[in-house]
Order: structure tokens, then sequence, then C-alpha cells
């Protein structure tokens, strides 16, 4: 039997990892706690520009700051609303053991100067970056104009 055992771990190992870079927009998540579910990109309508949303869950013992978020799709800033205002934000803080939701009217990503408009079916690829934790890559499946998650994202 322990010849099988090699290729079983090896097997097992990838199915892991392409269960996190799933087009399902399934969960993803790095070693230091940070998790992210829910995320989606309604189709634009714009040529040029996006919003993307999604949930990331802090795990860990302390708090984790979101400092940057990049894709091959376009230039990507993040967004918060305050009084149906929308302004850029450079962090965003994460408490231990909390989340913070990027949804529609609150805080979201904007997806600008778009190197082709993502279509309903396609998924676009987004790296997040934090200031201690390592770069979590997510699978943003791309739905209709007017999806809305049933978990409110």
């Amino acid at each position: 039997m322990r010849p099988l055992a090699v290729p079983l771990v090896v097997l097992t190992g990838s199915l892991v990892l392409a269960g996190c870079g799933s087009d399902s927009g399934s969960d993803s998540g790095s070693g230091d706690g940070i998790s992210v579910s829910g995320a989606y990109m309604p189709q634009p309508v714009s040529d040029d520009m996006a919003a993307g949303y999604l949930t990331i869950a802090n795990d860990s013992g302390t708090k984790a700051e979101l400092t940057s978020v990049s894709s091959d799709v376009g230039e990507v800033t993040m967004h918060r609303t305050v009084g149906g205002a929308m302004e850029a934000i450079t962090r965003f803080s994460i408490p231990a053991h909390g989340q913070l939701a990027f949804k529609s009217g609150d805080n979201h990503l904007m997806f600008d100067k778009l190197k082709h408009k993502p279509e309903q079916g396609q998924t676009v690829s987004v790296e997040l970056h934090f200031a201690k934790a390592d770069p979590v890559v997510v699978k943003m499946p791309v739905k209709s104009a007017t999806y809305i998650p049933k978990t409110g994202n």
C-alpha cells in the first residue's frame, strides 16, 4: 500500500488547490487566518469600468489590513460609501475574528481602465494584498448586471 500513498497525497493536494482557484466563487484563503467568500462582479454596463464585491473574514487573533487589490483586467481601487458619496480608501481594517464586506451601496472594489469588458460567465482574477498577511488570489465570477446574492453582498 505504501507506493500508493505518495500519488494519493499529490492527488489530494492538487484537488485542494484546484478548489481554491475554482470559477464558482468558492472560498479562497491564506494561511494567515484570512479567507474570502461571496466574490462576484456584476457584468459591467460600461466598456472601461466595473465593480466587484466579496467578503473577507479574519479568523486570526489580530487585526488585518487590506492595503491594495490588483487584477490583470485593469486598475483596481477600494471605495466606501458615506452619506451616499463614494470615496477612495487606501486601507481597510478587518478586526480580529471579524469580517469586511464589500457590497452594493457600501464598500466596493472599482475596476477602471478595463483591458476588455468582462462578460457574464467569465471569471476575473484579483489579488488582495495585506499589510501583514500573504496575498490572497480570488476568482471572481462575472454575474448578470442585475444579480443579487442570497447573502446580501
